[in-house]
């Protein structure tokens, strides 16, 4: 992958499972939220899965604003696009038998924390009250875990919550409000644990690329992490609509291997044909998923470590374009 077009085609293409899974559903996919990083490919994905299983469903894309650059990519795509505030604009939206719900806030928590609890669980709330009858698959995040020892094969879905600071908390918040109107509207769901979705253009591999590639040192106090590669991130998202239950079913997505950063760091380094620097020593605990659950409903990422290593280092190599958004997965107070 070379160019911005190979790797959007890359995270979108679907897995003959993927096809099969949305040939069984019915009705339109909506994405609330489509504008972020995950959004556009995912939507892309699920018009060329549609597509494949000759469905005639829609796929629509629900965003605020969009870069003229993403809003060409979904509608060259066959992806219908509205502009909507999901604040205010919930009632103006089309019906849709699956919702995807991608909206959300983590940068600038800290000092608007009260924007923070109004887009990750006032905001939930109003979705499920707009769609009571679909089948709704809701991001959220290992950050509602509490931090476990490194040794421990990371938290899975049976884990006690455990947020640490205002973000992790509201979106621990999303949940239990999902959870509720589930319960109480008996509308089927699904919960997305994500941690840590990775493509060239972003994520925890391109943040420790960049460094070791500019000469930075690497901080080394969250020594370990779970990385997935966002495709295949995509694909086990839209298999959940058959999984949606009330209440909610939960599923950590995450990456295999509770993977050491200072042999990312190295490994990257060595394709970079540079050395890593380091400063601090590992801490015994780190935000870490167990996703065994995940893969043994899905299989194991199509994409694996090594080759993401590749694809990061080239890409990084290349001075590629990317998102500028960084994941700051060493922060270990919750303060974002």
């Amino acid at each position: 992958m070379n160019t911005v077009a190979e790797l959007r085609d890359a995270l979108s293409t679907p897995s003959p499972e993927v096809v099969e899974s949305l040939a069984r559903g019915e009705g339109d996919i909506m994405l609330l939220g489509v504008g972020g990083k995950i959004g556009p490919e995912l939507a892309v994905m699920a018009r060329k899965a549609l597509d494949l299983a000759g469905s005639r469903a829609r796929v629509i894309g629900v965003a605020r604003g969009l870069p003229d650059d993403t809003d060409l990519y979904l509608k060259r795509a066959g992806v219908l696009v509205e502009r909507a505030d999901l604040m205010t604009g919930l009632h103006r939206l089309p019906d849709a038998s699956r919702v995807v719900y991608l909206a959300g806030r983590k940068f600038g928590t800290s000092g608007a924390e009260h924007g923070t609890w109004a887009l990750n669980t006032y905001l939930p709330g109003r979705v499920m009250e707009r769609f009571p009858h679909s089948r709704v698959v809701a991001f959220s995040t290992g950050n509602v875990y509490p931090l476990v020892p490194v040794t421990s094969g990371g938290a899975d879905e049976d884990t006690p919550p455990g947020p640490v600071g205002e973000y992790a908390a509201s979106c621990l918040g999303r949940e239990r409000i999902i959870e509720h109107f589930s319960r109480a509207n008996g509308t089927p769901a699904a919960i997305v644990r994500l941690n840590y979705a990775v493509e060239a253009r972003y994520g925890v591999l391109l943040e420790l690329a960049t460094a070791v590639h500019r000469g930075d040192p690497v901080d080394l106090a969250t020594g370990n992490v779970n990385v997935v590669w966002q495709g295949d991130v995509n694909a086990t998202t839209l298999r959940l609509f058959e999984h949606c239950a009330a209440p909610p079913y939960v599923l950590n997505v995450a990456g295999p291997e509770t993977a050491s950063v200072r042999w990312l760091a190295r490994q990257l380094a060595a394709r970079l044909g540079t050395e890593a620097r380091f400063t601090g020593s590992e801490e015994p605990t780190a935000l870490l998923s167990n996703a065994a659950r995940c893969a043994a409903l899905f299989g194991h990422p199509t994409v694996p470590l090594h080759r993401l290593l590749d694809l990061t280092a080239d890409w990084v190599r290349s001075g590629a374009a990317v998102h500028g958004k960084d994941t700051h997965f060493q922060e270990r107070e919750g303060r974002y």
